[in-house]
C-alpha cells in the first residue's frame, strides 16, 4: 500500500491522466487486497475519488457504480487479467491492457450519457428544481421516484430499483436518513420502513417528472 500511495503521488506529479490512474489503482487496489473484505467496493470508491480530484466529477448525476453493475460479467472478466490472484505470484506485473480499455470505456460511456441527459433536458425545457431536490444524487432521485406510487419504501425495495444487495442498500439509506430527507416510519427490524420527511413531501407533486427521467 505504502508503494500504490508513492506511485500514485508520481502519477499526479507527471500528469497521468486521470482515468488511467484511476483504472491502476482500482486494479492495484484489489491485487494487493489489504482487507479481509470489501476490498471490490474500496477499489471502486478509490477510482471515483481519483476522478472526481481530476475534475471528472459527476456531483452523482451517474454513477461508474451502477455501470459496472449493469455488466458484472464485463466487469470480472476485464479484472481478470491474470490467472493468480495474489500480488507476490505476478498478478502485480501483468498486462493490463484489457482492463484499461474496460475501465477507460466505462468513463468514456458514463460521460456521454451525461452529455445526452444534459442536452436532453435542455431540449425539453426542463425548469430548474428547488434547492432541496437538486441535493439529491442519482441514486436518491431513483429511490425518491418511488414515493409517486406509495408512501412508504422498504429497504428490499431500495437494493431491487438500484441493484444493489441489501447490505448496501441499508447503507444508503441510513446516509439519507442522515442527510434528512428519509424518517424511519415503521422501526421494527423485520418490517423497518421510511417515508419522506416534511420538508421533502411538500414536492409530492413534482415527483412525476422525476419519475420519467430516472427510468433505467
Amino acid at each position: 500500500m505504502t508503494g500504490l500511495v508513492a506511485w500514485f503521488k508520481h502519477a499526479e506529479k507527471t500528469q497521468l491522466p486521470a482515468p488511467v490512474a484511476a483504472g491502476l489503482a482500482h486494479y492495484q487496489f484489489v491485487t494487493i487486497h489489504p482487507y479481509y473484505d470489501g476490498n471490490g467496493r474500496t477499489a471502486r470508491l478509490l477510482a471515483t475519488f481519483i476522478l472526481w480530484r481530476a475534475g471528472y466529477g459527476l456531483n452523482g448525476f451517474f454513477s461508474l457504480e451502477e455501470h459496472h453493475a449493469k455488466d458484472l460479467e464485463a466487469y470480472y472478466r476485464s479484472l481478470a487479467v491474470h490467472p493468480h490472484h495474489n500480488y507476490y505470484d505476478g498478478r502485480a506485473e501483468a498486462d493490463l491492457t484489457l482492463w484499461l480499455e474496460y475501465f477507460v470505456t466505462s468513463v468514456a460511456t458514463v460521460f456521454q450519457a451525461v452529455k445526452e441527459e444534459a442536452l436532453r433536458c435542455a431540449q425539453k425545457g426542463i425548469p430548474v428544481e428547488p434547492d432541496l431536490l437538486r441535493k439529491l444524487d442519482r441514486r436518491a432521485r431513483r429511490v425518491f421516484a418511488l414515493f409517486t406510487r406509495q408512501d412508504r419504501i422498504t429497504t428490499p425495495e431500495v437494493a431491487g430499483v438500484l441493484g444493489l444487495s441489501d447490505r448496501m442498500a441499508r447503507v444508503l439509506i441510513q446516509g439519507w436518513v442522515k442527510e434528512g430527507w428519509l424518517v424511519v416510519a415503521q422501526a421494527s427490524k423485520k418490517s423497518r420502513a421510511y417515508e419522506l420527511t416534511e420538508d421533502y413531501r411538500q414536492f409530492i407533486g413534482n415527483l412525476s417528472a422525476i419519475a420519467s427521467r430516472e427510468k433505467p
